[in-house]
C-alpha cells in the first residue's frame, strides 16, 4: 500500500477525540490453545493494561485476588477437538465469560487459521458465540502483521524463515499433520465450516472507507450470521481494523481472530489518544538451569532443537509411538527420558525433551505406523503424550528445584500445563510476539515458576537460548 494511502488511514484514527477507555474489561478471551491464548495476554500486557490468562473461567472469589484486570482469558485445547465437544463446552464458557461484561468477547485462533469442519471448527465456535452474546454479524481478523501474518484482498499470508507464502502453499501450514491448509481465502474457509454463515471479506479497497464512517457493518439478510473478514498488512491497515472492530462493538461484541484483534485494539486505541504508548518491556535475566519439553512436529522447532544441540542443550528424544502400545510402554519411556534428563541437569547441561525433529523425522514415521496398529485415536494419543510430558517437566522441576522450563506446541502446551496444577499465567518477559515467558500462579509447589509456552511454528532458530536467557526485546 502506498505511503499516501498509509497516512490517510492514520489520520481517519488521529481525528478521534481522545477519551479514556472504559473501565472493566475490555477484552475476555476464549482461546483455542494455550500459546495462542497466552499470546493475547503478551499483547495486552505489554501495551500496560493488566491482563491474566486462566486454565478454567475464574470464580468470582478468585478473581478478587486480582483486581483491575483489563484483560481476562480462558485457554483451552479447542482447536484439537471436534464440533460435538464445541457444542457441548463452549455454551456455558462464553456465557461465563459474556457474564464478566467485557467490552468485547474473542475467541482467539491460530494466526495460520488452523481448523477444518472436523477438528477445531472456528465456524461452530463462531455459531456458539454469536448465540452468546446476541449478534449477528462477527467480525474476523487472524492477519497480525507484527508477526508476518498478512491479509490482502481476503487471502491469508503467512512467513516462514525470510519468505512469505500464500496460506495453501506455506511449506509448514500446507503439511500441518491435523489441518492441512489448501485454502487461503479467509472467508471461504470458515464458510465452509458452518451452514448458517454468510461469510465476505473487508478489503483494502474499503476498509480505509468503512474505519472512517462508524455506520454498522452490513449484514447479509439471507443468511443467519455474517462473518466479515478485515483485511490487515501493515500499520495504518491494523490500525483501521481495530476502528472498526471498536466501533461495531455494541452490534458485534463477539469476535473471531487470533491476537492481531488486540494488536489491531491497541493500534486503533493508542491512534485515537485513548492508551498512551507502552514502555518496553526488559527481560528477567539468564536462568542457572532451564527445562524443556516440545511435542512440535513443525520444521521451525526442528531448527530450534538444532540450534540448541550446538549450543549445548542435552537434546533427548522421547519415543512418542510408545504412547500407542499401552501403559507399560509408556511408563518405561516415561522413566527413561526423565532419567536422562535428571542426569543432563547433574552435568550442567539444559534438558530439551522433543517428539520429533521436524516432519521429516523417522520418528514421525514410527509414530503414525504405531497408531495405524494400535488402531488407536489420534486425539486421545495425543493428548496421552502431551500430559506425559507435562509430567515428566513436573517431576523434574520438583526435583531439582529448577524455575525456568519451556513448552514447545500448541497442543502440547494446553495438555503438559495442566500437569503443572496451574490455575493461571501472567507476563514477565518478552521474546518474539507469540512466545513470552510467563509467571505460574498455581496452588501447589509450581507457583512463582517462569515458564514460556510456544507455538510449533513460532520463534527464531535460537528460542530456547533466548528464554534461558530471560527473554527481553532484541
Amino acid at each position: 500500500m502506498s505511503t499516501s494511502s498509509e497516512t490517510q488511514l492514520d489520520s481517519e484514527s488521529a481525528r478521534i477525540s481522545p477519551s479514556d477507555l472504559p473501565a472493566g474489561p475490555l477484552v475476555a478471551w476464549y482461546g483455542d490453545d494455550f500459546t495462542g491464548a497466552a499470546a493475547v495476554m503478551e499483547v495486552l500486557s505489554f501495551a500496560g493494561l493488566p491482563s491474566m490468562l486462566f486454565l478454567e473461567p475464574p470464580t468470582s472469589d478468585r478473581l478478587d485476588r486480582f483486581p483491575g484486570l483489563r484483560g481476562i482469558g480462558v485457554a483451552s485445547t479447542a482447536r484439537a477437538e471436534s464440533p460435538d465437544w464445541m457444542q457441548a463446552e463452549l455454551p456455558e464458557i462464553f456465557a461465563r465469560l459474556w457474564r464478566m461484561k467485557p467490552a468485547i468477547l474473542h475467541y482467539k485462533v491460530c494466526s495460520t487459521l488452523d481448523s477444518s469442519p472436523e477438528i477445531g471448527s472456528i465456524g461452530r465456535a463462531l455459531e456458539i458465540g454469536a448465540e452468546a452474546t446476541g449478534g449477528t454479524i462477527v467480525p474476523i481478523l487472524i492477519a497480525a502483521p507484527q508477526m508476518r501474518r498478512y491479509q490482502v484482498f481476503g487471502q491469508l499470508f503467512a512467513a516462514h524463515g525470510d519468505k512469505v507464502y500464500r496460506l495453501d502453499q506455506h511449506p509448514v501450514m500446507s503439511r500441518h499433520p491435523v489441518t492441512p491448509m489448501s485454502e487461503a481465502d479467509v472467508a471461504a474457509h470458515v464458510a465452509k465450516q458452518s451452514p448458517r454463515l454468510a461469510a465476505r471479506a473487508l478489503t483494502m479497497e474499503h476498509l480505509a472507507e468503512a474505519a472512517a464512517d462508524p455506520s454498522p457493518l452490513e449484514r447479509d439478510e439471507e443468511a443467519e450470521l455474517t462473518a466479515i473478514a478485515l483485511d490487515s498488512w501493515d500499520r495504518a491497515s491494523e490500525t483501521a481494523a481495530g476502528r472498526v472492530i471498536w466501533e461495531n462493538r455494541n452490534q458485534s461484541p463477539f469476535v473471531v481472530g487470533s491476537q492481531g484483534v488486540e494488536y489491531a485494539l491497541i493500534r486503533h486505541w493508542q491512534a485515537s489518544g485513548a492508551l498512551p504508548p507502552a514502555q518496553d518491556p526488559r527481560g528477567i535475566g539468564r536462568a542457572s538451569r532451564m527445562v524443556s519439553v516440545s511435542g512440535s512436529v513443525s520444521a521451525t522447532t526442528a531448527g530450534q532443537i538444532a540450534w540448541s544441540r550446538a549450543h549445548g542443550f542435552a537434546c533427548i528424544p522421547f519415543d512418542a509411538s510408545a504412547a500407542c502400545r499401552g501403559e507399560a510402554a509408556l511408563r518405561q519411556e516415561e522413566d527413561r527420558v526423565r532419567a536422562a534428563a535428571l542426569a543432563a541437569l547433574a552435568e550442567g547441561r539444559d534438558p530439551l525433551i522433543h517428539t520429533a525433529e521436524g516432519p521429516d523425522d523417522p520418528a514421525v514415521a514410527r509414530f503414525r505406523a504405531a497408531l495405524r496398529t494400535a488402531g488407536a485415536d489420534i486425539g486421545q494419543v495425543n493428548q496421552a503424550i502431551g500430559e506425559r510430558l507435562g509430567r515428566i517437566l513436573r517431576d523434574i522441576l520438583s526435583e531439582t528445584g529448577v524455575r525456568r522450563a519451556v513448552i514447545s506446541g500448541g497442543d502440547t502446551s494446553g495438555h503438559a500445563t495442566r500437569q503443572l496444577q496451574v490455575f493461571a499465567l501472567s507476563v514477565l518477559a518478552p521474546t518474539l510476539p507469540g512466545a513470552s515467558i510467563f509467571k505460574v500462579h498455581a496452588d501447589g509447589p509450581m507457583d512463582g515458576l517462569e515458564l514460556a509456552l510456544k507455538g510449533g511454528q513460532m520463534g527464531s532458530p535460537d528460542y530456547f537460548g533466548w528464554v534461558r536467557d530471560g527473554g527481553g526485546r532484541r
